[in-house]
């Protein structure tokens, strides 16, 4: 991490501090904000919004330069292998094939028009999902291999809070229908006097159907850009693809109704606490507590457990206190380090429904328990003629997902607003 993202992140903290300071003396006084305050508040809550994006932005820009740098010592380290047969330079170039080079080789020569028209991008190995995290190369980026599947599938974690949280994610190679049992009751036990006859009690399931809905876009690359050797063109279509994808399967993941498109969590959770009247749909601190605890423990213990909310939200929830006067809101300070809210992570999503009448505008629980199908990798389709008129290469690229929450019994619960 450089300085000056250390820096961004001290700056963070101390203005956090200082909203805490101008929320205390406040609570103190048993007073709302007056005016000034109002204003100062609402100054040091955006600047804390746009510090977030500035220190994004830098990670995200240290890791592009890393990665520019590797390419250019791989281009460098070719080079001098084309300068010369050398019996090491061989090795090198047998090694790189055996490891995956002559899979990238092959990849490029289909982006450059040379081999075909179509191409499947499939995992070449075990993805670890939960390590491709949001944010930067410190935050996952550096430890997870660097195919061209692993890229894309980086970029569509990215932009989907669901796929951030640690959903369970099944990789199948076809698109047929599969059959997920979805637990719906747990047993459950009494006492028995005596001599009396013991009740049975089975846990109840059900089936949930995971299909494979087509997810597309098309992206449009210059000849010129094609043809230079020096431009990333992989990583490039990757971001785009990937981006685009996870933006449209992501909306459905969090609010999908399971007609003509995947069932998303928000509508299989089940309402942990609903907030009071007068407030607009706004939550509490106390209805914060509750939320969490409304969650059963041993869901509650797991890793995948955290808070997804609109960006919008966190404005609100930076403000709540416990019973004690403490902040329920806990910021990262560390790179790579999430929020949090009573030591859970939060996670923003756009997708989720703003602060509002009977909206649900915030979910908490155990997301291994949504299960994300991915069908037969992604497939790219490459066209010459579409945009023949202007020099321009279009790329298709196509996803087949579904997706499910498996456990309606309470692993994931919502807030709602008030009713008025």
């Amino acid at each position: 991490m450089s300085d000056m993202v250390q820096r961004l992140r001290e700056r963070r903290a101390n203005v956090w501090e200082q909203m805490k300071g101008l929320a205390d003396k406040a609570a103190d006084e048993n007073r709302a904000f007056e005016p000034s305050e109002q204003g100062s508040w609402d100054a040091m809550n955006d600047e804390l919004d746009k510090l977030d994006e500035r220190i994004k932005s830098a990670l995200d820009t240290e890791q592009r330069a890393k990665e520019a740098d590797d390419a250019f010592d791989r281009l460098h380290g070719q080079g001098g292998q084309r300068g010369g047969a050398a019996a090491g330079g061989q090795a090198a170039t047998r090694g790189e094939q055996q490891g995956g080079g002559d899979r990238g080789e092959e990849l490029r020569s289909f982006l450059r028009g040379e081999r075909g028209r179509f191409y499947d991008v499939n995992p070449n190995g075990p993805v670890d999902y939960r390590s491709l995290t949001k944010g930067s190369a410190t935050a996952g980026g550096n430890t997870v291999p660097t195919s061209f599947y692993d890229r894309l599938i980086a970029h569509l974690i990215e932009v989907s809070a669901i796929m951030q949280a640690g959903a369970t994610i099944l990789n199948t190679n076809s698109g047929e229908v599969i059959q997920v049992p979805k637990t719906t009751a747990h047993s459950s036990a009494s006492i028995v006097t005596e001599g009396n006859t013991i009740g049975a009690s089975d846990p109840a399931f059900g089936q949930i159907p995971l299909g494979a809905y087509k997810y597309g876009t098309m992206i449009q690359v210059s000849r010129e850009l094609l043809d230079d050797t020096g431009v990333d063109l992989e990583g490039y279509l990757a971001m785009q693809a990937g981006r685009a994808l996870g933006n449209a399967f992501g909306a459905h993941a969090m609010t999908g109704t399971g007609t003509s498109q995947p069932r998303g969590v928000i509508t299989d959770a089940t309402l942990g606490v609903t907030g009071g009247t007068g407030v607009t749909g706004a939550f509490s601190g106390d209805n914060l507590i509750d939320l969490f605890f409304s969650v059963i423990a041993p869901y509650r213990a797991s890793a995948s457990c955290k808070w997804i909310m609109k960006d919008s939200t966190v404005a609100n929830a930076r403000k709540l206190k416990d019973t004690t006067g403490q902040y329920i809101w806990q910021p990262g300070l560390q790179a790579g380090s999430p929020d949090m809210i009573l030591g859970k992570p939060v996670l923003t999503d756009p997708n989720v429904p703003a602060t509002a009448l009977s909206a649900k505008s915030l979910v908490f629980g155990d997301f291994s328990q949504f299960f994300v199908r991915f069908a037969g990798g992604v497939r790219f389709e490459r066209s010459d003629d579409y945009a023949f008129n202007t020099d321009l290469v279009t790329f298709r690229a196509l996803l087949r997902a579904d997706c499910s929450l498996v456990d309606l019994t309470g692993a994931v619960k919502y807030f709602a607003g008030g009713a008025s």
